[in-house]
C-alpha cells in the first residue's frame, strides 16, 4: 500500500467538513458506507454524545456507518441527524427489512464562547459534509480552523484572555500493511504538548501573553477554579484497516486514550467531555495491541497537529503567532 497522508485515502473511508467561519463553528464527518466495526471510549466528565451505547461489545448492532465530530455543544448533535438523513438517501445503513437505518455516532465540543454563541452546526451542515465526503475525491482532509476544529481553543484555566487557538489535527501511521489514522478536534482545558519532545506547543499563557505557562502548575499552586465550566472537550476518531471485533475495537479505544495524557496536560478533567471513537474496516489481520500502539501514536500526533495547524482567530492567538 502506498504511503497514506490522510484517512480519506484509506479504502472504504470518506470524510469532509462543513465550516462556518463567521460563526466560529462547524462539523467533521467520517463515513464508512459498507459499515465499520465501531467502538468508543468516553473519559471526560461532561460529554455531549450520540449513539454510544450501541457501540458496547454486548450490543447486537455490529456496524458503524459514520462518526460526526461537531461544534455547538449539545446543540451540535443536530448535525448527526443530517448525516443520517443523507446516508439514508444514499441507501447506506443497517438493513432492517423495511429499509436501511444509518448507524451514526457522534460527539460535540463546546465552542459557543468562540465566534457566535447562537449559531451551531445544523442538520443541513451535517448533510452537506456527508454529501461532500461521499463525492470521494481522495484529497487529504483539511486541518486547522476547519470543521469541528473551527472554534476550538486550549489553555483556558486562566480565562479566555490567556487561552490560545487550537483546531482540528490529523496523523496517519503505518506498519507494514496496517494503517491507523486519527483526527482530533482539540478544545481542551489544558495545554498541548509535543508528544515526541515534551515541549509545550499551545495552552495557558503568562499574564503578559508572550510566553506559555503551565496549566498543571497553575492548577496545583493556585488551586484555581476553572472559569468556563464544562466548556472543554477533545473528541477524536481513529480509523484503521485492521480486522477487529467490537470488544477488540473497544480495547483499542481505551488504550488510545493514553494519547490524551501524552499530549494534553492536564487531561480528562471534570470539565472536559473527552471521547474517542474507533472505526475498523476489517481489511488486514493485526493483533489488537499492535493496533492500539499504532493508534495511540497517531492520536497523540493528531492532537499536537491541531495546535500546530491552527491560525489566530476570534481574538485567540495561535501557536504560529506566539512570541
Amino acid at each position: 500500500m502506498a504511503d497514506i497522508e490522510s484517512i480519506t485515502q484509506i479504502p472504504g473511508i470518506f470524510a469532509a467538513h462543513a465550516t462556518n467561519v463567521e460563526a466560529g463553528t462547524g462539523c467533521t464527518v467520517i463515513i464508512c458506507p459498507d459499515g465499520a466495526t465501531g467502538a468508543v471510549d468516553v473519559r471526560g466528565g461532561a460529554p455531549a454524545t450520540r449513539e454510544t451505547d450501541l457501540l458496547r461489545p454486548e450490543e447486537t448492532v455490529q456496524i458503524l456507518n459514520a462518526v460526526v465530530l461537531s461544534g455547538g455543544s449539545a446543540y451540535g448533535l443536530s448535525a448527526s441527524c443530517g448525516v443520517a438523513d443523507e446516508l439514508e438517501r444514499h441507501g447506506i445503513g443497517l438493513d432492517v427489512g423495511v429499509g436501511r437505518v444509518p448507524i451514526v455516532s457522534g460527539a460535540c465540543v463546546f465552542d459557543l464562547a468562540c465566534g457566535s454563541a447562537s449559531t451551531r452546526p445544523t442538520a443541513e451542515d451535517g448533510a452537506s459534509a456527508a454529501r461532500t465526503a461521499l463525492e470521494g475525491t481522495g484529497a487529504p482532509l483539511a486541518r486547522g480552523n476547519v470543521g469541528a476544529g473551527t472554534g476550538c481553543t486550549v489553555g483556558k484555566l486562566g480565562g479566555p484572555q490567556l487561552a490560545m487557538k487550537s483546531g482540528l489535527g490529523e496523523d496517519v501511521e503505518e506498519a507494514g500493511g496496517l494503517v491507523c489514522g486519527a483526527i482530533a478536534a482539540v478544545n481542551a482545558c489544558g495545554d498541548i504538548v509535543d508528544p515526541d519532545t515534551g515541549i509545550a506547543i499551545a495552552g495557558l499563557r503568562t499574564p503578559d501573553g508572550t510566553r506559555l505557562a503551565s496549566s498543571t502548575d497553575a492548577l496545583i499552586t493556585t488551586q484555581a477554579r476553572m472559569p468556563l465550566q464544562r466548556t472543554n472537550t477533545t473528541i477524536s476518531c481513529i480509523v484503521t484497516n485492521a480486522r477487529l471485533t467490537k470488544a477488540q475495537a473497544t480495547k483499542v479505544a481505551q488504550m488510545a486514550a493514553d494519547a490524551y495524557a501524552h499530549a494534553i496536560h492536564p487531561t480528562h478533567t471534570t470539565n472536559d467531555g473527552d471521547a474517542i471513537f474507533v472505526m475498523a474496516t476489517s481489511q488486514v489481520d493485526a493483533m489488537p495491541d499492535v493496533v492500539a500502539a499504532l493508534a495511540t501514536r497517531a492520536l497523540e500526533r493528531a492532537i499536537a497537529d491541531a495546535a500546530l495547524q491552527a491560525r489566530t482567530a476570534y481574538g485567540y492567538v495561535a501557536a504560529c503567532d506566539l512570541g
